[in-house]
């Protein structure tokens, strides 16, 4: 990574902070525009304005249709996968990524996007880290708004170096090419550090998180990060890395606070922060709508979108058919396309197994909360690690207190070895369909992406297979980035 020309963007990024809000009690302010770093810390409240611009870009518009921080990236890393299905070309949004051929685009906005993105959170996120221990005032409230920055840096990297790097093999020396390191902001460029070298700082900044999170009594809205999110975030990295103790008992810890929704709160859109299972979620203002780049316009049923009208989201159709009848997550799809109690906007086409898993606030409002994490996640990746570690009976107990929740019919399963590891994915892809995994669990997986035999239709989505470990698992770094940077070395 070079900040210099590419990265006009991201230096005015990191050196200058959008004092926007996110948050509707002592954390929400008006937004002014940025202001220089020299100004940012001379105090504690801020240095929390300086954070709240970091948890603002998860929502906010800053491109494209399809570029509203966090929540429109989500949309693209499922329309990789296998389990959403686009029904119509609709509008266009959403089709080069659907057919594989937006990520291996080095000219692609939203490859420069996505790349600028996450580097500019590690921009902010390495200014906050680097002068908060100078600000005088109260030592838990630093480490609270310390803690925070290093896990956004941590998760930023981790997402990076899954999206451009190749996969990591646990027991491997992992030294395949990552993504530049970035803990200092510099205008010099940055050469890609391996994968292991990446790993170890993401895992670096998260015990440091930890750590700090462990001192800090306050809360805050679950758009901020706490010890419980910072956990899930190392739960997620653990996983990847196949470190299965970590992982199970990072997840246990991260979800003992947070109890599973019941079966009426699943069916009421997934669009409310205040559900008892979210963890960590954006909480857009009223006052600040993303009108048709937010989430709810693209992945909704109800919101009055081209894109909703014309293109509704559906379930792959084998994944809808491994559902329970008594469970309650088989209402969220239409096998049919003509049930008529599921909402659609003004003039909407209907589609077979179109969703009603994400509702947005009205027809006329694509307002609504995003999940970035649940607890029920945080069931699924012990179940998965404990599978993985061979403790099948441990798995599946854990497994059992996810599902009974969804489906009261549901016994405790006695498959193992992989039989019971294949269960527990296949309730992977039912319980975050839609939630933004599916690319990386198949990468991490090292899975071949396979719609075929599906409702995918090859008119539309075009690339039906790509094997596992293909070189197209790899974002493409973007063009930009090359020319001013030639330390670093453009994926195959």
């Amino acid at each position: 990574m070079k900040i210099n020309q590419i990265s006009k963007y991201l230096l005015m990024a990191g050196l200058a902070f959008s004092l926007t809000a996110c948050d509707k009690d002592y954390l929400e302010t008006q937004p002014t525009n940025a202001v220089s770093e020299q100004d940012v810390f001379t105090s504690l409240p801020n240095a929390w304005a300086a954070l709240n611009g970091i948890h603002r870009q998860l929502y906010s518009q800053q491109g494209d249709m399809d570029q509203a921080g966090q929540m429109g990236l989500m949309i693209h890393f499922d329309a990789l996968g296998d389990d959403v299905v686009m029904t119509s070309t609709g509008n266009g949004w959403y089709n080069g990524t659907y057919r594989w051929t937006m990520h291996r685009s080095d000219a692609a906005s939203t490859v420069r996007f996505t790349y600028l993105f996450y580097y500019k959170l590690i921009a902010n996120a390495n200014m906050i880290i680097a002068n908060i221990d100078k600000i005088t005032g109260d030592e838990k409230e630093k480490n609270d708004i310390k803690a925070q920055a290093l896990t956004y840096r941590a998760w930023s990297h981790f997402m990076l170096v899954q999206l451009y790097g190749q996969r990591y093999q646990a027991g491997a020396a992992n030294t395949q090419l990552g993504v530049p390191v970035m803990t200092i902001n510099t205008t010099e460029g940055q050469a890609r550090a391996t994968v292991a070298e990446v790993y170890a700082q993401v895992t670096k900044d998260l015990d440091e998180a930890v750590s700090l999170f462990g001192t800090v009594t306050a809360t805050h809205p679950k758009s901020h990060f706490n010890i419980s999110s910072a956990k899930g975030i190392y739960a997620r990295v653990a996983l990847t890395m196949g470190d299965w103790t970590k992982a199970a008992t990072l997840a246990k810890d991260a979800r003992a606070k947070y109890t599973l929704m019941s079966q009426a709160q699943y069916l009421q859109g997934f669009n409310s922060i205040s559900n008892p299972e979210w963890i960590w979620g954006s909480n857009p203002l009223s006052t600040q709508p993303t009108y048709f780049h937010s989430f709810f316009a693209f992945m909704s049923a109800n919101f009055n979108s081209t894109n909703i009208r014309t293109n509704p989201k559906a379930i792959n159709s084998k994944l809808y058919e491994t559902i329970a009848s008594t469970d309650v997550r088989k209402q969220l799809w239409d096998p049919t396309g003509k049930n008529t109690a599921f909402p659609i906007p003004p003039s909407g086409n209907r589609a077979a197994y179109m969703n009603r898993k994400f509702l947005s606030e009205s027809s006329s409002s694509s307002l609504g909360d995003v999940a970035f994490m649940r607890s029920a996640e945080m069931y699924l990746i012990e179940a998965e690690a404990l599978a993985h570690a061979g403790k099948d009976a441990d798995a599946a107990k854990v497994l059992y207190d996810l599902v009974v929740s969804r489906d009261p019919a549901y016994k405790q399963s006695t498959a193992t070895g992989m039989a019971l590891l294949n269960e527990i994915l296949t309730q992977r892809r039912v319980e975050l369909w839609g939630e933004g995994f599916r690319f990386f669990d198949l990468k991490r997986l090292n899975q071949s992406l396979d719609r075929t035999g599906t409702n995918h239709q090859q008119a539309l989505a075009l690339v039906m297979t790509i094997p596992a470990g293909d070189p197209q698992w790899q974002y493409l770094f973007p063009r930009a980035e090359l020319n001013v940077n030639p330390k670093v070395v453009q994926n195959p």
